[in-house]
């Protein structure tokens, strides 16, 4: 089995709940007001005193976090899928584009203190460990103990949200030194693992960026062009001139060729809010690049990443506002099928069975993540593409995704990729 089994069990779900996509999107309204009152419900129940996103809570910001006693056991999986620290990296690298976009408009002192915090957040769970390079999903009751395995997809959207903040304007010297030496030893750690996520004891290592996949493909050359605007180290430019030109995969392409091809949904019909972080990857990469040729490659698959997200928009109109069906709050009712995990194959086999059995007495928790957290997040692919006249023609159908939703009712905080649509738009 690999990472991404996940997704193929999260498609078999959905499917046997009787979900299917809409045709089209119908409804219309207030766009600019439903990414203020998304912004204000992140601030007010999903961000922990640590700066770190949760994945749940209630509906007046409740939460049950897990032990420092259950992250050592594993409870309710040692991958830590289905409690509420599961994507804390992934969800804060990511969220940082809105904080920062958010400011360059407002510039408010407050929205620049919210991308601190984002980024402070980033910083600690980089901190947690005394494994080198390891970066945890969440913290809990304590602000330290963690789940011993993260991943490609929590790490690169790591490396994401660090960079935007360095290119914000709002970063201190002193901030700037320390975000540096966090980004130096992780790739370093990363790179002498060719290329593998570090992770905790017995499990070693989790995932990693040396594929040719569009899973990997944009991460390695994110991480080595950053590397090298930030050191000025020629080693890593010729790394990543080296991985640009390098094939591999089924396909035989190459890094760039795997980028310009774009976004693709390899474990599911519809996957945009894992696939995102490495549109965000080619996004950074354009932004970087000075070379044309390569910039223009770039351009194409955010395009192409585009057309395929845009594909994803109608599924929102799936989700009623007015739907009452349960969520349960108590996570730990997974724990009945918990056994002690030795292996990453072994923690996954756990989670797939713990949430099959979970979506059994928590119906709300799968209209939440089709409805909601697929199409929100292909609304942000669709702003990355930088084609300013086609965005300009598909900004009606993204601001349609902003305002369907009631936030203030939402148990999930996988409804944030709104707000960083929302500052990409046009204005």
């Amino acid at each position: 089995m690999t990472t991404m089994n996940r997704r193929h069990f999260l498609r078999s779900s959905l499917a046997a709940s009787g979900f299917t996509l809409l045709p089209a999107l119908s409804r219309s309204g207030d766009a600019a007001g439903a990414a203020e009152q998304a912004h204000l419900e992140i601030w007010r129940r999903f961000i922990d005193d640590y700066g770190i996103m949760i994945d749940f809570t209630d509906l007046d910001g409740s939460v049950s976090l897990p032990t420092p006693e259950e992250c050592r056991l594993g409870k309710p999986n040692a991958l830590g899928w289905w409690a509420p620290i599961e994507n804390g990296a992934m969800f804060n690298g990511l969220y940082m584009d809105a904080a920062v976009n958010r400011w360059r408009h407002t510039r408010s002192a407050d929205d620049a203190e919210k991308a601190r915090k984002l980024m402070e957040g980033l910083l600690h769970l980089n901190s947690v460990s005394e494994v080198k390079g390891f970066v945890g999903r969440g913290v809990s009751t304590d602000g330290k103990s963690h789940y011993p395995m993260g991943s490609n997809d929590q790490t690169s959207p790591w490396y994401l949200g660090l960079w935007r903040y360095l290119d914000s304007g709002l970063t201190t010297e002193e901030e700037r030194a320390r975000i540096i030496r966090h980004l130096v030893e992780t790739s370093e750690t990363i790179l002498a693992m060719n290329w593998a996520m570090p992770a905790e004891q017995p499990f070693g290592k989790r995932g990693g960026f040396g594929g040719f996949s569009f899973d990997s493909a944009p991460r390695l050359l994110f991480v080595c062009k950053l590397m090298h605007l930030l050191t000025g180290d020629g080693t890593w430019e010729k790394r990543y001139h080296d991985a640009l030109a390098e094939r591999g995969g089924a396909e035989n392409r190459t890094r760039l060729e795997v980028c310009e091809h774009g976004m693709v949904f390899e474990y599911a019909r519809y996957h945009t809010w894992t696939s995102c972080t490495c549109v965000g990857a080619v996004r950074a990469l354009w932004e970087m690049e000075k070379d044309e040729t390569i910039r223009q490659a770039y351009a194409k698959g955010l395009q192409a990443s585009a057309d395929l997200a845009f594909k994803s928009l109608p599924m929102a109109e799936g989700f009623d506002n007015t739907d009452t069906s349960h969520f349960e709050m108590d996570w730990r009712v997974m724990n009945k099928d918990w056994k002690p995990q030795t292996t990453e194959t072994e923690a996954q086999d756990l989670a797939h069975v713990q949430l099959k059995n979970y979506l059994k007495v928590s119906p709300r928790r799968a209209k939440e993540t089709e409805f909601i957290r697929e199409p929100t997040a292909a609304a942000w692919v669709v702003t990355l593409a930088p084609d300013e006249a086609i965005l300009k023609e598909r900004a009606s159908a993204v601001e349609k995704v902003i305002a369907h939703y009631d936030y203030s009712k939402l148990y999930y905080c996988t409804f944030f990729w709104v707000e960083s649509a929302w500052w990409r738009l046009p204005r």
